[in-house]
């Protein structure tokens, strides 16, 4: 079957490669689950990956399959799976247990371990392919209602986790009822973090660095939220916020993140960045209003199957609530593995992309 895949540590390596079709047999114990990939959502990790910033291809092989964002059909089910049966729309989760304490009780993505198993991403090929098998551990049901959207569904739990360790690290308060939030970044995960702050009735403040009207501060602002542009309202100027939601890819605004807190306030971190960028920071203030604000600050990355379900509600709450606007994210479709080439510059160039994703197959009637 053909797959979309890279040279780990080869720039600009990716083709179209050829794999045998997994087996519900290929997992042992009886629970094994065989998956049609219908879509496949692509993001920046895929593109670093392809520019051989990192990631390694599984044991005996060469190449890795990219691609960790899947959405697919259950197409076979071993005899000890009782959660999901064929024609069932589901979703993976991405990291797989390494030997960590956290990796052992279900919790993977918090792992100890420097080396990590992720599908698409490191060790383990992803979902940019035909058909792939896994333990029904790692498969997540979606109903039949959010078919057409269900390929968001991976990078929304990047928002769900975040957004809920918040809410657990606050519990030291005994009461906290956040009411101001601000999500800094308008991209896809500053989208959706708008979203999953405004389900849960917060007064929310998006920034991003374009000036509106267009499509994402359109989006925002469906929503009852506010879009900003940073050329108008500098982050210093619009808080101070109860929770911030980190997700531009730019590390100084962590910075300035960090001086618009307000006290007892939360800072989530999402954005994965790379290089030797230095700023100048006023440490002392920062760190002073830190300690005596009783102020938190926590990165989050990845997700384990909890934060796969709580996105699931969400989608379904947003659906009802805001009907038709998740469909409106997914902007450019590239129909066929075929066209991996037009995939990834896609991915690049594109002006005005939310979402960008691989059609592999047709996701059928209701």
């Amino acid at each position: 079957m053909k797959a979309i895949a890279v040279v780990p540590g080869k720039p600009d390596s990716v083709h179209l490669a050829d794999l045998a079709k997994p087996a519900v047999d290929d997992v042992p114990g009886g629970r094994g689950v065989l998956v049609k990939i219908l879509r496949v959502g692509v993001d920046g990790t895929d593109k670093e990956i392809n520019a051989a910033e990192y990631g390694a291809a599984p044991p005996g092989h060469a190449f890795l399959v990219i691609g960790h964002e899947g959405f697919g059909q259950v197409e076979a089910v071993g005899p000890n799976v009782s959660e999901v049966k064929p024609g069932d729309y589901v979703v993976a989760t991405v990291r797989r247990p390494g030997s960590s304490l956290y990796d052992l009780i279900g919790t993977n993505d918090m792992t100890t371990d420097d080396t990590y198993f992720e599908r698409g991403i490191n060790l383990r090929h992803g979902f940019l392919t035909e058909y792939y098998v896994d333990d029904a551990e790692f498969i997540v049901k979606v109903p039949q209602g959010l078919r057409e959207v269900g390929v968001l569904l991976e990078p929304l739990t990047v928002v769900e986790k975040g957004i809920a360790q918040a809410y657990e690290i606050q519990r030291r308060l005994r009461v906290w009822r956040p009411r101001r939030a601000a999500v800094m970044g308008a991209g896809t995960i500053g989208i959706l973090a708008t979203l999953v702050l405004r389900l849960r009735g917060l007064d929310v403040t998006t920034f991003g660095l374009t000036r509106k009207p267009y499509l994402n501060s359109d989006l925002i602002e469906a929503l009852g939220a506010r879009y900003e542009s940073t050329a108008d309202l500098p982050i210093l100027d619009g808080g101070p916020f109860d929770l911030i939601f980190e997700a531009t890819g730019y590390s100084p605004v962590v910075f300035d993140s960090m001086q618009a807190l307000a006290k007892n306030g939360v800072l989530v971190l999402s954005s994965v960045t790379g290089g030797d960028r230095k700023v100048e920071v006023p440490a002392d203030k920062i760190n002073l209003e830190f300690v005596l604000g009783n102020k938190v600050m926590v990165g989050t990355v990845n997700a384990n199957r909890e934060y796969f379900e709580l996105g699931v509600r969400d989608m379904a709450q947003a659906e009802s609530a805001y009907p038709g606007w998740l469909g409106r994210l997914l902007t450019h479709p590239v129909k066929g593995l075929e066209n991996y080439r037009e995939l990834l510059d896609t991915l690049t160039t594109a002006r005005g992309a939310i979402k960008v994703f691989c059609e592999v197959a047709e996701l059928g009637g209701g």
